[in-house]
């Protein structure tokens, strides 16, 4: 392994703790570091994984509006680039998955209500469900440094 792919590894891995996978975090290293619009055969080559993961990957990061992808009138390569700084980005992942959480979370407890099981459990534990979610929506509106 080169040592630009290791450092994006190592970059990676402060990224995985705040909610993306190793390939999401390689590409963002990459993207930041790169500081312009890379092809996406590049971005491939840089990070090390293959053409099928890294597409699922900007599907994903591209849903969250991390990165948008670029055609160029002159060329048919596709072309990625990074949509906002660092903070911005890991703001987005930790909100989503935390979001997705506290709603299958409710869908789950909803479940278990109409059935009329574990009334008491159901009600303590949706009461802090709901007290997170209603943090999550507060940190969303956070101003980043």
């Amino acid at each position: 392994m080169d040592t630009e792919k290791e450092i994006y590894s190592l970059f990676s891995n402060v990224a995985s703790s705040l909610g993306y996978s190793e390939v999401h975090g390689r590409i963002i290293a990459a993207l930041l570091v790169s500081r312009r619009l890379v092809s996406l055969d590049e971005l491939r080559k840089r990070i090390g994984y293959s053409a099928s993961s890294v597409s699922l990957s900007l599907d994903f990061l591209e849903m969250l509006g991390v990165i948008r992808r670029v055609k160029k009138p002159t060329d048919k390569k596709l072309y990625i680039e990074l949509q906002g700084d660092l903070l911005d980005c890991l703001k987005k992942a930790v909100l989503f998955k935390a979001q997705k959480s506290v709603e299958s979370t409710l869908q789950e407890f909803a479940k278990y209500k109409k059935n009329g099981e574990a009334k008491d459990a159901i009600r303590i534990l949706e009461k802090e469900i709901k007290r997170l979610e209603r943090y999550i929506n507060l940190l969303s509106k956070v101003k980043l440094p």
